[in-house]
């Protein structure tokens, strides 16, 4: 599977540092760095049932377009066509581009008795006889937007069953229902502060004794004009006005009273019973993570354990022959860039995830993964073009699996899919071969798939200024790393687009905290464009320095 995870042409990433400009090979469906595929240049694997798609994108080309995005259709067609005899080595074989095909959509062959045609979404795609021609249909990817809908649609669809989880073990789950009170909080007037617990007005007499504790049963009450020491969180006695912090009272121990320095409110530092709750009083709302601050809440109102949704399952399949696993590159070998990374990364979504199974260039390693899965998802790496050793189609074709997206307008990431093995199997999330086309795979399905899923809310989408021009694809949607920046003076806070930002490339993403939402065409400096955040950005230091 050539360039997967690669560091090469790829599919139009810049090899300097400044910011990526479409080129030709932008406009091709394949996810393999330095192929020479375009739309229609290598016939693809039988298609499965594709479940929706979205309306084709405007063919116009937007001024600083490539030249191949400024071709007349017939040239396109011209080219398409050159390019599948080269790649068939024979005039006769694989799908000829349908008339109008605009770049960057990915033709997909059908056989007369494949899942596409029949109409059957489990029926196993059968190839066709050498001497009968195959027929050919365009395929039309799905727009960024509708995709995101799309895998969130699908993850609601097949929620995880709730469980009743122990505190201990709730953590990084997902209610599944409400948090409602249990008890009042507090459940008693307490004290808010260490010091003196005093009824009437001052000066007090002191009285005698080692004080009020927390966790003691119910103290007698405070006649007028009674003092008594009292420590935070114990119960304040009935008829108590206020409780006098240590630092703003002086006891003259020889007379045997209490003074105080400060003025004396009624009710100061007194935590009143269900100042923060009353019992029934809704605390969080399903669909809230649970975090340590969710964990302790739950605990003061009463609950030993939750009922949550616990985290999706997901196997990662990392596909390619030429993938090392330590050491550096050599002979024609690369690192594996995404094993290491999906991972994590997942977690941080919320999922559950086990050590990556690398699988190399095998279809039957590939099925035997996929049909065996009791995950939730299963995330694959490279091989979702249609290059020789591309399996991802074709294996999926031939277990029955239903295509939810088929490729979506977006750059990098353009040949990402979503798929269902069967009614009760898990999800498939096919992610492009090279780095940053593989974050934009995880964003773009894998992410609101998870939440759906675990029963989350959909991420609030917010707007920042870009604080720079950002080139567009002529056609569709690019996602570019970004820092969010303060500005000084009164002025308003802004991104800042990142350069190494091609899809093969991870230096960019690695000092980002978020990704631009650019439209097709781009967007000037001062636009306010959609921003999604990385799941740690919150944690991640402003980056500076050649990044920007």
């Amino acid at each position: 599977m050539t360039g997967h995870h690669g560091t090469g042409t790829g599919t139009g990433g810049p090899s300097q540092g400044a910011t990526h400009q479409p080129t030709a090979t932008d406009s091709a469906p394949g996810g393999s760095a330095g192929s020479a595929q375009s739309a229609g240049a290598t016939a693809a694997p039988a298609a499965v049932p594709t479940a929706a798609s979205a309306p084709e994108a405007s063919p116009g080309a937007s001024p600083g377009a490539s030249p191949l995005s400024a071709m007349t259709p017939e040239d396109e067609r011209a080219v398409e066509e050159a390019l599948a005899l080269v790649a068939s080595n024979r005039p006769d074989h694989g799908a000829r581009p349908d008339h109008g095909a605009r770049p960057g959509e990915q033709e997909h062959a059908v056989s007369p008795s494949s899942p596409a045609s029949s109409g059957s979404p489990t029926q196993a795609a059968a190839p066709s006889p050498p001497s009968q021609p195959v027929r050919a249909r365009r395929h039309r990817t799905t727009s960024w937007s509708e995709a995101r809908a799309l895998a969130a649609r699908a993850g609601r669809a097949a929620p995880v069953a709730a469980h009743r989880l122990a505190l201990d073990r709730a953590l990084g789950h997902v209610l599944a229902e409400a948090l409602h009170a249990l008890t009042d909080l507090p459940s008693f007037d307490t004290s808010a502060m260490d010091g003196w617990v005093v009824a009437g007005p001052g000066p007090w007499t002191v009285r005698e004794g080692e004080g009020l504790l927390a966790g003691h049963s119910a103290p007698a009450g405070l006649p007028d004009g009674a003092a008594v020491r009292i420590a935070t969180g114990a119960r304040i006695p009935a008829d108590a006005t206020a409780v006098l912090r240590s630092e703003h009272a002086h006891a003259d121990e020889a007379k045997g009273l209490l003074f105080a320095q400060r003025e004396v409110v009624p009710g100061q530092d007194i935590r009143p019973r269900g100042q923060e709750c009353r019992t029934g009083d809704e605390l969080l709302p399903a669909g809230t993570l649970v975090t340590a601050p969710v964990l302790g809440l739950a605990a003061a109102a009463g609950y030993d354990a939750l009922v949550a949704v616990p985290r999706p399952r997901v196997d990662v399949l990392v596909l390619g022959d030429e993938l090392l696993t330590a050491g550096l590159p050599h002979d024609g070998l690369i690192r594996d860039a995404l094993g290491p990374m999906l991972g994590p990364w997942l977690r941080a979504l919320g999922a559950e995830v086990g050590e990556p199974r690398r699988l190399g260039d095998d279809a039957a390693a590939l099925r035997h993964a996929l049909t065996t899965s009791d995950a939730d998802l299963v995330v694959t790496t490279g091989g979702t073009a249609a290059g020789p050793v591309d399996h991802v189609h074709p294996v999926l074709a031939e277990v029955g699996a239903e295509l939810l997206v088929d490729g979506v307008d977006v750059r990098p990431g353009h040949p990402m899919l979503l798929a269902r093995l069967t009614a009760q199997g898990p999800y498939v999330v096919g992610l492009p071969g090279n780095p940053l086309a593989a974050v934009s795979g995880l964003l773009t399905l894998a992410e609101p798939l998870l939440r759906g899923i675990a029963g989350r809310p959909a991420q609030e989408a917010y707007r920042a200024l870009v604080h720079d021009e950002v080139q567009g694809h002529p056609h569709d949607t690019r996602l570019v790393p970004v820092v969010h920046r303060a500005t000084h003076e009164g002025g308003l806070d802004h991104v800042v687009p990142l350069h190494y930002n091609g899809p093969a490339m991870l230096r960019g993403i690695a000092a980002a905290d978020g990704l631009a939402v650019v439209p097709p065409g781009g967007v000037r400096s001062g636009t306010e464009v959609e921003i999604l955040d990385l799941p740690w950005a919150s944690a991640a230091p402003w980056a500076e320095g050649c990044f920007t």
